[in-house]
C-alpha cells in the first residue's frame, strides 16, 4: 500500500470576502482510512468539500487528490473519485436504473452485476422514478452512483441522510470493505455515531479552523469518563489527589465516584492499596467528546 496521502491539503484557505471559510487547513488523509470530518453547519466542510472538487477555487494553499492537483488535474482526478454530495439532486423523470446508466456512461461504463449487488444491498428500487422515491430512497442511488466505479478515493457530505437503521448498517459495511481494499473514505457527517462507528481518524472543524486531528480510540482514551470504585470499607477521596486525570471525587459510605481523563492505570494503581470489591467505567461517547470542543462557543454565543 502506497504511504502516499489520497487526499492532501496545505494551509488550504478560503474567503468570502470579510467571511472566512477555512482558514490554514493542513490535512493528510491515508490510503485504506475512513477519514471522519466533524463540525456544526458553517464550520467550512461543504467548502473544504468543494475546494477539494475543483467547485470553487482556494484563496490561498494547495490540495491535491492522488498526487494529483485539485485544480489542474481535476479531471483525471474524476476517474478515480465517488461522491455523494450533501445536497443530492436528480433528474426526477428517470429512473433509478436510469440515471445509474447516464452516470455510468460518462465513466465510460461499470460492472453492472456490481451494480445490481450494491443496489441488492441497500434494497433500493432501480426501477421508480426518481421523483416518486422518498428521499431515503433517492439516498440509495446516489450511493450506488458513488461506489459502483470502485473509485479509489469517496468523498461523501452528509452520505446518511434519510436512511433506516439497517440500510446505514449495510451502507457502515460497504465503507469499511473499501478501507479494507487500501482505498480511502472521506466522510464528512453529522452523525457521531456514524463516525465513531467506522472512522479510523476524526477531524473537527470549528469557524474554518482543524482543532482536532486524533484517530477515534485516542479521542474517546482522553475523554474525560465516569469511574465508579466499590471498596470493601469507606476510603477517604483524598488518596486520589494529585493522581493525573481527575477532575472530581465523591464518596458515599463504600462507593467512590470519579470524573476521570487520564491513564487508568495510575488510578488502579491508588485504588488497589485498598479494598476493592468492584470497579466500572463508563466512556464518553464521541457526541460527548465533541461537544467539549464547543462548549466554551456555547457559552460565549
Amino acid at each position: 500500500m502506497t504511504t502516499q496521502p489520497a487526499i492532501q491539503t496545505q494551509g488550504l484557505m478560503k474567503h468570502y470576502g470579510d467571511v472566512e471559510a477555512l482558514i490554514d487547513l493542513t490535512l493528510d488523509v491515508l490510503p485504506g482510512e475512513v477519514f471522519g470530518f466533524l463540525g456544526p453547519n458553517g464550520a467550512g466542510k461543504t467548502t473544504t468539500i468543494r475546494t477539494l472538487l475543483d467547485e470553487i477555487r482556494p484563496t490561498a494553499g494547495t490540495a491535491s487528490i492522488l498526487g494529483m492537483d485539485c485544480r489542474r488535474d481535476s479531471v483525471a482526478i474524476r476517474r478515480r473519485l465517488g461522491y455523494v454530495p450533501g445536497d443530492l439532486a436528480m433528474y426526477p423523470s428517470l429512473t433509478g436504473r436510469d440515471t445509474l446508466t447516464y452516470f455510468a456512461n460518462l465513466r465510460g461504463g461499470v460492472e453492472w452485476p456490481y451494480v445490481d449487488e450494491l443496489a441488492e444491498r441497500l434494497g433500493a428500487d432501480l426501477a421508480k422514478k426518481i421523483g416518486d422515491l422518498s428521499s431515503g430512497n433517492r439516498q440509495k442511488v446516489g450511493l450506488i452512483q458513488a461506489f459502483m466505479n470502485r473509485p479509489d478515493v469517496l468523498i461523501m457530505d452528509e452520505p446518511s441522510s434519510g436512511l433506516d437503521p439497517l440500510v446505514q448498517r449495510e451502507f457502515h459495511a460497504m465503507m469499511r470493505e473499501v478501507a479494507a481494499e487500501g482505498r480511502t473514505v472521506f466522510l464528512s457527517s453529522h452523525t457521531l455515531s456514524e463516525v465513531q462507528r467506522v472512522a479510523d481518524r476524526v477531524g473537527i472543524l470549528r469557524r474554518g479552523r482543524l482543532i482536532a486531528l486524533e484517530s477515534v480510540a485516542e479521542m474517546r482514551s482522553k475523554a474525560i469518563r465516569q469511574v465508579v470504585f466499590e471498596f470493601g470499607s469507606p476510603v477517604d477521596p483524598a488518596v486520589f489527589d494529585g493522581v493525573p486525570g481527575v477532575r472530581s471525587v465523591e464518596a458515599t459510605e463504600r462507593r467512590t465516584v470519579l470524573s476521570f481523563d487520564g491513564k487508568m492505570a495510575a488510578l488502579l494503581k491508588i485504588a488497589e492499596q485498598h479494598d476493592v470489591l468492584d470497579v466500572t467505567t463508563e466512556e464518553a461517547d464521541l457526541e460527548e467528546i465533541f461537544l467539549t470542543y464547543y462548549r466554551d462557543e456555547a457559552v460565549t454565543a
